[in-house]
């Protein structure tokens, strides 16, 4: 390959706009989303009950937290997701915190989850918080 080629290659490449993929990879816009999936997973969860079961599941939110619960006859329990300055904080019902989430944004431009050290994909924070409460919860 001539220079000439290597200068075309490189012009043809997009340009990666690292500004706003780092935008997108904060605090408050990944709480976001995970809200947004944590209601489609209660959606998925609730259509695959059977029929004239005696619980359901729900979100509320506020502000800076939003919690998902498991409303039976006799229990409540629920798990609850808050915004803080440095971390996204999930607690179980009780308040005992169950784990903290962090966004890295990596040298491949792909903003990352950490928790505990290790990096998870969305679907992995959210079973991780959720699977206990929605599957062995009953």
């Amino acid at each position: 390959m001539t220079d000439t080629d290597n200068d075309k290659a490189k012009k043809d490449q997009p340009k990666f706009d690292w500004i706003t993929e780092r935008s997108e990879c904060s605090l408050p816009k990944i709480f976001k989303a995970l809200r947004v999936q944590a209601e489609e997973d209660v959606k998925s969860r609730n259509a695959l009950r059977p029929a004239n079961s005696p619980y359901e599941f729900s979100v509320t939110e506020d502000t800076s937290a939003f919690t998902v619960r498991l409303k039976a006859q006799e229990v409540q329990k629920s798990v609850i997701f808050t915004l803080a300055e440095h971390a996204i904080s999930v607690r179980d019902g009780i308040d005992t915190q169950m784990f903290e989430v962090t966004v890295t944004f990596d040298d491949n431009g792909k903003c990352r989850l950490i928790v505990n050290g290790e990096e998870r994909d969305f679907w992995q924070v959210r079973r991780m918080a959720l699977e206990e409460l929605m599957f062995r919860g009953l």
